[in-house]
């Protein structure tokens, strides 16, 4: 499937963008306002359309997804997998003495009133799980990133095409309202053609850097430490791999897989991005010394390559979980006219253009001629320009912002359950989820084996 007709049908189906206001006339992507799902979340859903989902793995994303699935009319939820006995304890708190909890995510998918699955596991897990869950004829959502291992994505690409089933990755930006106004005023032009993008996730925060408390009751007679590790190296039981998971690449992928990704998969959205070309990345564990061996600060640059959407440029990323000033986190798109920042749910654009004629005067040349050769130059000057290219034209910016309370996970969540009702495309699935997650693990193999890695974006294939 490709970007372009994914794209449609999101925008015919969903009407994924909001017209921001503030931003008037700019943002009329043509989008009918009946369609927005925000109308379309109190729309009364006939029982033969409800949709019982399950969830594999509780943790925080876990229990964050139910929660946030659950808001959405015509949603049951019909059971869980989990490997903590405390997480079972919490779900029991939540659902009901009898809501249904296996540790064996297998058993779960056999059961034929099961019609999706939220696969909220380690990174390690998401290959296998998705496969088997679309193979037992599930839809599923799965977790950013889609896989932990470039080889991995072409597996999970072909069960999906075969199952014919809805796959979403869960990286929600891409479904936000901001995203979808940057993609409208990129695509109309409004900041001419791209130079460069730059994205900035600093911080310097305890559960910022993953390192998640750790219950008391960690031993391994609550947690099921040999199906934890499945695939991973084997190693005696320790409750800081389990709970903080993401320090250690036997489960996770870093800041790439946790962060990187979250910047790429938007842009690649309003671009309509294939991916990039080369990739570089260098990285150090600076701050958090605590057993995990991942970077802390990850840098790279990677370079797209121009496509009838785009002209090439160089994407620029940045992660440091040691920045103790505090931090900060967007994402610029810069071209030739204009610049669209994106911050959280807020967007900025900021359009700038040169006169016709060039300037003088100011730090310049000009000042250090004679009297004599700044009059004849004046002279020369207003000759050769016309007076309306002589002018300075006044630079031009608006904000714009979500709604107080807008949640992108609740409507990257509603689009997934209305293409199962639908059958109609989404725009994250396993072909967008892969040419997102590529780049990302293309970071992590350039740091460690310190070398530029070469990508097929068309092919969707390291280039060796």
């Amino acid at each position: 499937m490709s970007i372009q007709h994914t794209r449609r049908g999101f925008i015919k189906t969903l009407g994924g963008s909001a017209a921001f206001a503030a931003l008037g006339d700019i943002t009329d992507n043509g989008v009918d306002p009946g369609e927005r799902i925000d109308k379309a979340q109190s729309v009364p859903i006939a029982p033969s359309d409800k949709i019982r989902i399950a969830v594999i793995g509780l943790g925080l994303m876990g229990f964050g997804d139910a929660e946030t699935a659950l808001k959405l009319p015509g949603i049951e939820l019909a059971g869980a997998c989990d490997l903590y006995q405390g997480h079972f304890d919490r779900a029991r708190e939540l659902w009901g003495k009898d809501f249904y909890l296996t540790k064996d995510y297998a058993e779960l998918l056999e059961r034929k009133d099961i019609d999706a699955v939220i696969i909220a596991t380690p990174d390690h897990w998401h290959a296998q799980i998705s496969i088997a869950a679309m193979r037992s004829g599930k839809h599923v959502y799965c977790e950013k990133p889609m896989v932990q291992k470039i080889e991995q994505g072409a597996e999970v690409l072909k069960a999906a095409v075969e199952s014919g089933k809805v796959f979403v990755v869960g990286s929600q930006a891409v479904s936000s309202r901001t995203t979808e106004e940057a993609r409208s005023l990129f695509l109309k032009g409004e900041i001419g053609e791209i130079d460069l993008i730059e994205a900035v996730h600093d911080s310097f925060s305890v559960t910022g850097a993953w390192n998640y408390s750790i219950p008391t009751d960690a031993n391994p007679e609550r947690v099921d430490w040999e199906r934890f590790l499945g695939n991973a190296p084997k190693r005696d039981f320790d409750p800081k791999r389990f709970f903080r998971w993401r320090n250690y690449r036997d489960y996770g992928t870093g800041v790439g897989g946790d962060i990187f990704i979250h910047k790429i998969s938007p842009v690649h959205h309003v671009i309509n991005s294939l991916g990039p070309q080369t990739i570089y990345a260098n990285g150090q564990l600076s701050f958090w010394k605590d057993g995990r061996d991942v970077p802390d600060i990850l840098t790279a640059i990677l370079q797209y390559p121009a496509t009838k959407s785009h002209a090439a440029f160089p994407f620029q990323l940045r992660v440091n979980l040691a920045d103790a000033s505090g931090g900060r986190s967007f994402t610029r798109i810069v071209g030739t006219e204009g610049a669209i920042e994106i911050t959280g749910n807020s967007l900025i654009i900021k359009k700038r253009k040169l006169s016709k004629a060039p300037a003088y005067g100011g730090w310049d040349g000009y000042n250090v001629f004679s009297s004599k050769q700044q009059k004849d130059f004046v002279k020369w000057y207003n000759e050769k320009y016309l007076a309306a290219d002589q002018v300075k034209i006044q630079p031009f910016e608006n904000k714009s912002s979500a709604p107080p309370g807008y949640d992108d996970r609740l409507d990257h969540f509603a689009y997934f359950f209305n293409a199962i009702r639908g059958g109609k495309p989404v725009v994250e699935n396993a072909e967008f989820g892969f040419r997102a997650v590529a780049p990302v693990l293309a970071c992590n193999l350039s740091n460690e084996e310190k070398r530029i890695v070469r990508w097929d974006p068309v092919n969707m294939k390291l280039d060796v």
